[in-house]
Protein backbone atom coordinates (compact mmCIF):
# COMPACT_ATOMS: atom_id res chain seq x y z
CA UNK A 1 0.00 0.00 0.00
CA UNK A 2 1.25 3.19 -0.90
CA UNK A 3 1.59 5.68 1.93
CA UNK A 4 -0.55 9.02 2.16
CA UNK A 5 0.14 11.58 4.90
CA UNK A 6 -3.03 13.50 5.52
CA UNK A 7 -2.21 17.83 5.02
CA UNK A 8 -2.26 20.76 2.94
CA UNK A 9 -0.90 23.81 2.12
CA UNK A 10 -2.59 27.24 1.25
CA UNK A 11 -1.35 30.15 -0.21
CA UNK A 12 1.16 28.58 -2.89
CA UNK A 13 1.79 31.15 -5.68
CA UNK A 14 1.40 29.84 -8.79
CA UNK A 15 3.61 31.37 -11.23
CA UNK A 16 2.96 31.56 -15.21
CA UNK A 17 1.52 27.61 -14.57
CA UNK A 18 5.05 26.03 -14.24
CA UNK A 19 3.20 23.71 -11.70
CA UNK A 20 0.14 21.46 -11.90
CA UNK A 21 -2.23 22.03 -8.75
CA UNK A 22 -1.72 18.58 -7.71
CA UNK A 23 1.75 19.55 -6.60
CA UNK A 24 0.67 21.74 -4.31
CA UNK A 25 -1.37 18.53 -2.93
CA UNK A 26 1.80 16.73 -3.01
CA UNK A 27 3.68 18.97 -1.07
CA UNK A 28 2.97 17.85 2.60
CA UNK A 29 2.89 14.33 1.93
CA UNK A 30 6.53 13.31 1.74
CA UNK A 31 9.25 13.70 4.98
CA UNK A 32 12.43 15.00 4.02
CA UNK A 33 14.61 13.06 6.37
CA UNK A 34 13.37 9.60 3.72
CA UNK A 35 15.77 11.51 0.88
CA UNK A 36 18.44 12.76 2.64
CA UNK A 37 21.40 14.28 0.52
CA UNK A 38 19.13 14.68 -2.44
CA UNK A 39 20.12 18.46 -3.25
CA UNK A 40 21.21 18.66 -7.14
CA UNK A 41 20.18 20.53 -10.25
CA UNK A 42 18.91 19.10 -13.22
CA UNK A 43 22.64 19.99 -14.59
CA UNK A 44 24.67 18.29 -12.44
CA UNK A 45 22.31 15.01 -11.70
CA UNK A 46 23.90 13.03 -15.15
CA UNK A 47 27.42 14.32 -13.57
CA UNK A 48 29.14 11.06 -13.10
CA UNK A 49 27.78 9.67 -16.01
CA UNK A 50 30.47 10.02 -19.10
CA UNK A 51 30.01 11.84 -22.84
CA UNK A 52 29.33 8.30 -24.21
CA UNK A 53 26.94 6.88 -22.35
CA UNK A 54 25.22 10.52 -22.46
CA UNK A 55 24.94 10.12 -25.83
CA UNK A 56 23.97 6.30 -25.65
CA UNK A 57 21.36 7.56 -23.33
CA UNK A 58 19.98 10.54 -25.69
CA UNK A 59 19.87 7.98 -28.65
CA UNK A 60 18.03 5.19 -27.35
CA UNK A 61 15.60 7.78 -25.52
CA UNK A 62 14.92 8.92 -28.97
CA UNK A 63 14.07 5.63 -30.63
CA UNK A 64 11.96 4.75 -27.84
CA UNK A 65 10.18 8.08 -28.35
CA UNK A 66 9.77 7.80 -32.07
CA UNK A 67 8.76 4.03 -31.70
CA UNK A 68 6.34 5.27 -28.63
CA UNK A 69 5.22 8.91 -28.65
CA UNK A 70 3.41 8.57 -25.60
CA UNK A 71 6.39 7.47 -23.32
CA UNK A 72 6.55 10.60 -21.08
CA UNK A 73 9.50 9.28 -18.98
CA UNK A 74 11.53 9.09 -21.93
CA UNK A 75 10.66 12.76 -22.87
CA UNK A 76 11.52 13.62 -19.58
CA UNK A 77 15.03 12.11 -19.65
CA UNK A 78 15.90 13.22 -23.10
CA UNK A 79 14.77 17.11 -21.16
CA UNK A 80 17.18 16.42 -18.04
CA UNK A 81 20.04 15.15 -20.55
CA UNK A 82 19.70 18.60 -22.69
CA UNK A 83 19.32 19.97 -19.73
CA UNK A 84 22.65 18.86 -18.18
CA UNK A 85 24.23 19.83 -21.65
CA UNK A 86 23.21 23.11 -21.93
CA UNK A 87 21.06 22.51 -25.11
CA UNK A 88 18.04 24.50 -23.03
CA UNK A 89 16.09 24.93 -26.58
CA UNK A 90 15.78 21.10 -26.51
CA UNK A 91 15.30 20.58 -23.22
CA UNK A 92 12.05 23.07 -23.20
CA UNK A 93 11.20 21.30 -26.15
CA UNK A 94 11.02 17.95 -24.28
CA UNK A 95 9.32 18.84 -21.55
CA UNK A 96 6.78 20.99 -23.03
CA UNK A 97 5.58 17.76 -24.54
CA UNK A 98 5.72 15.97 -21.55
CA UNK A 99 3.47 18.22 -19.38
CA UNK A 100 1.17 18.37 -22.64
CA UNK A 101 0.49 14.67 -22.29
CA UNK A 102 0.52 14.20 -18.94
CA UNK A 103 -0.14 17.35 -16.96
CA UNK A 104 -0.35 15.65 -13.96
CA UNK A 105 2.93 14.74 -13.67
CA UNK A 106 4.47 17.24 -11.36
CA UNK A 107 8.40 16.18 -11.78
CA UNK A 108 7.91 17.29 -14.86
CA UNK A 109 6.46 20.75 -14.05
CA UNK A 110 9.08 21.46 -11.56
CA UNK A 111 12.04 20.48 -13.97
CA UNK A 112 10.32 23.09 -16.70
CA UNK A 113 10.12 25.79 -14.14
CA UNK A 114 13.84 25.39 -13.19
CA UNK A 115 14.63 25.52 -16.77
CA UNK A 116 12.48 28.56 -17.40
CA UNK A 117 13.55 30.73 -14.77
CA UNK A 118 17.14 29.44 -15.24
CA UNK A 119 17.81 31.83 -18.02
CA UNK A 120 17.38 34.89 -15.94
CA UNK A 121 19.26 33.83 -12.88
CA UNK A 122 20.70 30.96 -11.32
CA UNK A 123 18.47 27.97 -9.48
CA UNK A 124 20.04 26.30 -6.97
CA UNK A 125 19.38 23.21 -7.13
CA UNK A 126 15.92 21.14 -8.48
CA UNK A 127 12.57 22.54 -7.52
CA UNK A 128 14.55 26.47 -6.30
CA UNK A 129 12.46 28.09 -8.89
CA UNK A 130 11.05 30.06 -6.52
CA UNK A 131 7.69 28.39 -7.16
CA UNK A 132 7.85 25.70 -4.42
CA UNK A 133 9.86 27.62 -2.47
CA UNK A 134 7.12 29.99 -2.43
CA UNK A 135 5.49 27.60 1.15
CA UNK A 136 7.52 27.83 3.36
CA UNK A 137 8.63 24.48 5.35
CA UNK A 138 6.49 22.22 3.75
CA UNK A 139 8.22 22.90 0.35
CA UNK A 140 10.90 22.01 1.37
CA UNK A 141 9.44 17.90 1.59
CA UNK A 142 8.33 18.15 -1.73
CA UNK A 143 11.48 18.95 -3.51
CA UNK A 144 13.51 16.83 -1.78
CA UNK A 145 10.85 13.77 -2.58
CA UNK A 146 10.81 14.98 -6.36
CA UNK A 147 14.90 15.42 -6.48
CA UNK A 148 15.00 11.95 -5.14
CA UNK A 149 12.50 11.22 -8.20
CA UNK A 150 14.70 12.72 -10.90
CA UNK A 151 17.68 11.43 -9.77
CA UNK A 152 16.11 7.34 -9.18
CA UNK A 153 14.66 7.76 -12.82
CA UNK A 154 17.77 9.00 -14.33
CA UNK A 155 20.21 7.01 -12.62
CA UNK A 156 18.27 3.59 -13.23
CA UNK A 157 17.69 4.24 -17.00
CA UNK A 158 21.24 4.76 -17.10
CA UNK A 159 22.39 1.69 -15.18
CA UNK A 160 20.01 -0.24 -17.91
CA UNK A 161 22.26 1.06 -20.41
CA UNK A 162 25.28 -0.09 -18.33
CA UNK A 163 23.61 -3.51 -18.44
CA UNK A 164 24.36 -5.24 -21.31
CA UNK A 165 23.90 -8.60 -19.86
CA UNK A 166 21.31 -11.26 -19.18
CA UNK A 167 19.45 -11.87 -15.82
CA UNK A 168 20.52 -14.07 -13.67
CA UNK A 169 17.16 -14.85 -12.46
CA UNK A 170 15.47 -15.96 -16.00
CA UNK A 171 17.48 -19.46 -16.67
CA UNK A 172 14.07 -20.38 -18.09
CA UNK A 173 10.29 -19.10 -19.11
CA UNK A 174 7.51 -21.09 -19.85
CA UNK A 175 5.48 -20.91 -23.27
CA UNK A 176 2.71 -20.51 -20.84
CA UNK A 177 4.15 -17.24 -18.99
CA UNK A 178 6.15 -16.18 -21.51
CA UNK A 179 6.94 -12.76 -19.97
CA UNK A 180 8.87 -11.92 -16.63
CA UNK A 181 8.89 -8.93 -14.07
CA UNK A 182 12.26 -8.00 -12.34
CA UNK A 183 12.21 -5.15 -10.10
CA UNK A 184 15.60 -3.88 -8.77
CA UNK A 185 15.02 -2.21 -5.63
CA UNK A 186 18.14 -0.02 -5.24
CA UNK A 187 17.98 1.43 -9.06
CA UNK A 188 13.88 1.73 -8.67
CA UNK A 189 13.59 0.35 -11.69
CA UNK A 190 11.47 -2.45 -13.27
CA UNK A 191 12.63 -4.77 -16.28
CA UNK A 192 10.19 -6.50 -18.29
CA UNK A 193 11.62 -9.33 -20.21
CA UNK A 194 9.96 -11.84 -22.69
CA UNK A 195 11.09 -15.29 -23.73
CA UNK A 196 12.56 -16.01 -26.93
CA UNK A 197 12.92 -19.82 -26.73
CA UNK A 198 15.55 -22.21 -28.97
CA UNK A 199 17.69 -22.12 -25.62
CA UNK A 200 18.58 -18.42 -26.44
CA UNK A 201 18.55 -15.76 -23.25
CA UNK A 202 15.37 -13.91 -22.88
CA UNK A 203 14.92 -10.39 -24.56
CA UNK A 204 14.33 -6.95 -22.22
CA UNK A 205 11.62 -5.07 -24.21
CA UNK A 206 10.79 -2.23 -21.42
CA UNK A 207 11.49 -1.18 -18.44
CA UNK A 208 9.76 1.42 -16.39
CA UNK A 209 10.35 3.37 -12.79
CA UNK A 210 9.01 2.55 -9.48
CA UNK A 211 8.63 2.98 -6.44
CA UNK A 212 9.09 1.07 -3.19
CA UNK A 213 8.91 0.26 0.66
CA UNK A 214 9.41 3.59 2.80
CA UNK A 215 12.51 1.24 4.94
CA UNK A 216 15.29 -0.07 3.11
CA UNK A 217 16.05 -4.04 3.42
CA UNK A 218 14.02 -7.49 2.55
CA UNK A 219 10.81 -7.28 4.69
CA UNK A 220 10.82 -9.67 7.63
CA UNK A 221 7.61 -9.06 9.37
CA UNK A 222 4.41 -7.44 9.01
CA UNK A 223 4.33 -3.62 9.18
CA UNK A 224 8.13 -2.86 8.58
CA UNK A 225 7.37 -0.94 5.20
CA UNK A 226 9.98 -2.86 3.62
CA UNK A 227 9.37 -4.80 -0.15
CA UNK A 228 10.60 -8.58 -0.20
CA UNK A 229 12.89 -10.18 -2.03
CA UNK A 230 12.74 -13.31 -4.00
CA UNK A 231 11.07 -15.44 -6.84
CA UNK A 232 6.93 -14.44 -6.72
CA UNK A 233 4.16 -15.21 -9.10
CA UNK A 234 1.32 -12.68 -9.69
CA UNK A 235 -2.19 -14.44 -8.47
CA UNK A 236 -4.40 -12.03 -10.09
CA UNK A 237 -5.23 -8.71 -11.28
CA UNK A 238 -7.52 -6.50 -9.34
CA UNK A 239 -9.57 -3.95 -11.32
CA UNK A 240 -9.49 -0.53 -9.99
CA UNK A 241 -13.51 -0.43 -9.06
CA UNK A 242 -12.42 -3.25 -6.14
CA UNK A 243 -10.13 -1.41 -4.62
CA UNK A 244 -9.38 1.77 -2.04
CA UNK A 245 -8.30 5.24 -4.62
CA UNK A 246 -4.68 4.88 -3.56
CA UNK A 247 -4.35 1.63 -5.37
CA UNK A 248 -4.87 4.06 -8.85
CA UNK A 249 -6.00 1.71 -11.96
CA UNK A 250 -5.82 -1.63 -9.89
CA UNK A 251 -3.32 -4.33 -8.57
CA UNK A 252 -1.44 -6.98 -9.58
CA UNK A 253 -1.16 -9.63 -6.18
CA UNK A 254 1.36 -11.53 -5.56
CA UNK A 255 1.91 -14.73 -3.73
CA UNK A 256 3.75 -13.19 -0.61
CA UNK A 257 4.97 -14.63 1.87
CA UNK A 258 6.54 -17.47 -0.49
CA UNK A 259 7.14 -20.84 1.15
CA UNK A 260 10.95 -19.72 1.71
CA UNK A 261 9.21 -16.57 3.49
CA UNK A 262 7.12 -18.59 5.91
CA UNK A 263 10.17 -21.16 6.65
CA UNK A 264 12.32 -18.04 7.85
CA UNK A 265 9.18 -17.40 9.56
CA UNK A 266 8.74 -13.64 7.60
CA UNK A 267 5.28 -12.31 8.13
CA UNK A 268 3.01 -9.89 6.61
CA UNK A 269 0.51 -10.00 3.59
CA UNK A 270 -0.84 -7.99 0.94
CA UNK A 271 2.13 -6.67 -1.24
CA UNK A 272 1.20 -6.05 -4.95
CA UNK A 273 2.17 -4.89 -7.39
CA UNK A 274 0.04 -2.02 -8.62
CA UNK A 275 -1.16 1.92 -9.41
CA UNK A 276 -0.77 5.29 -8.30
CA UNK A 277 -3.84 7.33 -6.64
CA UNK A 278 -5.24 8.98 -10.07
CA UNK A 279 -4.64 12.83 -8.02
CA UNK A 280 -0.54 12.20 -8.97
CA UNK A 281 1.08 10.76 -11.77
CA UNK A 282 4.04 8.87 -9.95
CA UNK A 283 5.15 8.23 -5.98
CA UNK A 284 8.69 9.01 -4.98
CA UNK A 285 11.73 6.41 -4.82
CA UNK A 286 10.96 5.38 -1.27
CA UNK A 287 6.96 5.91 -0.44
CA UNK A 288 5.31 2.79 -0.04
CA UNK A 289 4.07 0.37 3.02
CA UNK A 290 6.03 -2.38 0.73
CA UNK A 291 4.30 -3.09 -2.37
CA UNK A 292 6.44 -2.23 -5.64
CA UNK A 293 4.42 0.72 -7.35
CA UNK A 294 4.20 2.25 -10.92
CA UNK A 295 2.08 5.37 -12.46
CA UNK A 296 -0.85 4.40 -13.64
CA UNK A 297 0.50 4.49 -17.85
CA UNK A 298 2.91 1.78 -16.93
CA UNK A 299 0.52 -0.59 -14.90
CA UNK A 300 -1.60 -0.32 -18.07
CA UNK A 301 1.40 -1.36 -20.54
CA UNK A 302 1.77 -4.12 -18.89
CA UNK A 303 -1.75 -5.29 -18.20
CA UNK A 304 -1.72 -6.90 -21.98
CA UNK A 305 1.29 -9.38 -20.80
CA UNK A 306 0.95 -10.01 -17.26
CA UNK A 307 -1.15 -12.76 -16.03
CA UNK A 308 -1.90 -15.38 -13.42
CA UNK A 309 1.54 -17.25 -13.18
CA UNK A 310 3.65 -14.06 -13.94
CA UNK A 311 7.17 -14.76 -12.44
CA UNK A 312 8.19 -11.52 -10.19
CA UNK A 313 12.17 -11.31 -9.08
CA UNK A 314 12.77 -9.07 -6.55
CA UNK A 315 16.18 -7.93 -5.24
CA UNK A 316 18.01 -4.88 -3.58
CA UNK A 317 20.24 -5.64 -6.76
CA UNK A 318 19.77 -7.50 -9.33
CA UNK A 319 22.62 -9.93 -10.62
CA UNK A 320 23.80 -9.77 -14.34
CA UNK A 321 25.50 -12.93 -16.21
CA UNK A 322 27.31 -13.45 -19.36
CA UNK A 323 25.51 -15.09 -22.58
CA UNK A 324 28.04 -18.16 -21.58
CA UNK A 325 27.11 -17.88 -18.09
CA UNK A 326 23.53 -17.93 -18.42
CA UNK A 327 24.01 -21.02 -20.26
CA UNK A 328 25.80 -23.09 -17.80
CA UNK A 329 23.86 -22.13 -15.09
CA UNK A 330 20.56 -22.55 -16.96
CA UNK A 331 21.87 -25.89 -18.20
CA UNK A 332 22.94 -27.37 -14.72
CA UNK A 333 19.71 -26.38 -13.23
CA UNK A 334 17.99 -28.23 -16.11
CA UNK A 335 19.97 -31.29 -15.61
CA UNK A 336 19.13 -31.13 -11.90
CA UNK A 337 15.30 -31.34 -12.48
CA UNK A 338 15.85 -33.75 -15.08
CA UNK A 339 17.91 -36.23 -13.10
CA UNK A 340 15.23 -35.90 -10.12
CA UNK A 341 12.30 -36.83 -12.37
CA UNK A 342 14.60 -39.53 -14.07
CA UNK A 343 15.13 -41.27 -10.84
CA UNK A 344 11.35 -40.99 -9.54
CA UNK A 345 10.25 -42.48 -12.76
CA UNK A 346 12.58 -45.60 -12.41
CA UNK A 347 11.45 -46.13 -8.73
CA UNK A 348 15.32 -45.91 -7.93
CA UNK A 349 14.07 -45.29 -4.32
CA UNK A 350 17.38 -44.80 -2.69
CA UNK A 351 18.99 -42.45 -5.48
CA UNK A 352 15.70 -40.46 -5.85
CA UNK A 353 15.76 -39.99 -1.93
CA UNK A 354 19.25 -39.09 -2.12
CA UNK A 355 18.05 -35.51 -3.72
CA UNK A 356 16.47 -34.32 -0.92
CA UNK A 357 18.26 -31.60 1.23
CA UNK A 358 19.13 -32.50 5.06
CA UNK A 359 16.90 -29.29 5.47
CA UNK A 360 13.70 -30.44 2.74
CA UNK A 361 10.74 -29.93 4.32
CA UNK A 362 7.23 -30.12 2.55
CA UNK A 363 3.90 -29.39 3.09
CA UNK A 364 3.61 -32.85 4.24
CA UNK A 365 6.34 -32.19 6.52
CA UNK A 366 10.07 -32.41 7.55
CA UNK A 367 12.50 -34.60 5.43
CA UNK A 368 11.89 -37.71 7.64
CA UNK A 369 8.54 -37.45 7.37
CA UNK A 370 8.59 -37.55 3.61
CA UNK A 371 10.69 -39.95 3.17
CA UNK A 372 8.82 -42.70 5.54
CA UNK A 373 5.47 -41.31 2.64
CA UNK A 374 7.64 -41.81 -0.39
CA UNK A 375 8.85 -45.26 0.51
CA UNK A 376 5.78 -46.48 1.14
CA UNK A 377 4.30 -44.76 -2.03
CA UNK A 378 6.63 -46.45 -3.65
CA UNK A 379 6.10 -49.41 -2.55
CA UNK A 380 2.78 -49.95 -3.99
CA UNK A 381 4.19 -49.23 -7.82
CA UNK A 382 5.06 -51.51 -10.30
CA UNK A 383 5.26 -48.68 -13.42
CA UNK A 384 5.05 -44.98 -13.51
CA UNK A 385 5.36 -42.36 -16.04
CA UNK A 386 5.98 -38.80 -14.98
CA UNK A 387 6.23 -35.93 -17.54
CA UNK A 388 7.11 -32.41 -16.67
CA UNK A 389 5.75 -29.57 -19.11
CA UNK A 390 5.61 -25.54 -18.80
CA UNK A 391 8.98 -25.60 -17.18
CA UNK A 392 10.07 -22.03 -15.78
CA UNK A 393 13.63 -21.97 -14.10
CA UNK A 394 14.38 -18.89 -11.99
CA UNK A 395 17.63 -18.35 -9.86
CA UNK A 396 16.82 -16.53 -6.42
CA UNK A 397 18.50 -13.23 -5.98
CA UNK A 398 21.86 -13.71 -4.28
CA UNK A 399 21.01 -10.87 -1.63
CA UNK A 400 17.47 -13.26 -0.85
CA UNK A 401 18.74 -16.59 -0.80
CA UNK A 402 21.05 -16.05 2.07
CA UNK A 403 22.28 -19.05 4.03
CA UNK A 404 20.35 -21.29 1.96
CA UNK A 405 22.72 -20.66 -0.47
CA UNK A 406 22.49 -21.01 -4.77
CA UNK A 407 18.66 -21.42 -5.04
CA UNK A 408 16.47 -22.01 -8.16
CA UNK A 409 13.32 -22.06 -8.14
CA UNK A 410 11.67 -24.65 -10.57
CA UNK A 411 8.05 -24.44 -11.79
CA UNK A 412 6.07 -26.95 -14.54
CA UNK A 413 3.12 -28.80 -14.60
CA UNK A 414 3.58 -32.45 -13.44
CA UNK A 415 1.68 -35.27 -16.01
CA UNK A 416 1.81 -38.59 -13.40
CA UNK A 417 0.47 -42.13 -14.46
CA UNK A 418 1.20 -44.93 -12.56
CA UNK A 419 -0.76 -48.57 -12.10
CA UNK A 420 -2.84 -46.77 -9.29
CA UNK A 421 -2.96 -43.11 -9.41
CA UNK A 422 -3.40 -40.94 -12.15
CA UNK A 423 -2.69 -36.99 -12.01
CA UNK A 424 -2.28 -33.85 -13.05
CA UNK A 425 -0.70 -30.40 -10.75
CA UNK A 426 1.00 -27.52 -10.71
CA UNK A 427 4.38 -28.28 -8.69
CA UNK A 428 7.36 -25.84 -7.71
CA UNK A 429 10.74 -27.16 -5.93
CA UNK A 430 13.00 -25.44 -4.68
CA UNK A 431 16.60 -26.48 -5.65
CA UNK A 432 19.94 -25.72 -4.37
CA UNK A 433 23.33 -26.19 -5.48
CA UNK A 434 26.30 -26.43 -3.01
CA UNK A 435 29.68 -27.49 -4.37
CA UNK A 436 28.30 -28.52 -7.66
CA UNK A 437 25.42 -30.77 -6.13
CA UNK A 438 22.10 -29.88 -6.38
CA UNK A 439 19.54 -31.26 -4.14
CA UNK A 440 15.83 -30.47 -3.49
CA UNK A 441 15.01 -28.17 -0.25
CA UNK A 442 11.57 -27.58 -0.88
CA UNK A 443 8.48 -29.42 -3.01
CA UNK A 444 4.70 -28.47 -2.93
CA UNK A 445 1.64 -27.19 -5.15
CA UNK A 446 2.64 -24.52 -7.00
CA UNK A 447 0.44 -20.96 -6.04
Amino acid sequence: MTRFLAGSLGGLVLVIGLLAPAVAEQLAFNRAADYPGSGFSPRVIAEEADGDLLQRARERLGQRVRRHPGDTEARLLLGLIHFREGDYAAALESLDEVVRRAPDFQLAHLVRGDLLLSRSRVVAGLGGNGVAAAVEGEGDLSRNALRAEARARLEGYLETLRTARVPAALLQLSPENPVALLVDKRHNRLYVYERRGDGRPPRRIRDHYVSTGQARGDKEREGDLRTPEGVYFVQEFLEDGELPAEYGLGAFTLDYPNPLDRRRGKTGYGIWLHGTDRRFFSRPPLDSEGCVVLPNLNLQDLRGSVSAGTPVIIAERLDWIDHEQWRQRRRAARQAVEGWRRSWEAMAVERYLAYYDADFWSPRGERARWTDYKRRVLATKTDQAIRLERRALLAYPDSAAGRAGNLVVARFRQDYDSNNYRGVMDKQLYLRREAGDWSVLYEGPAP
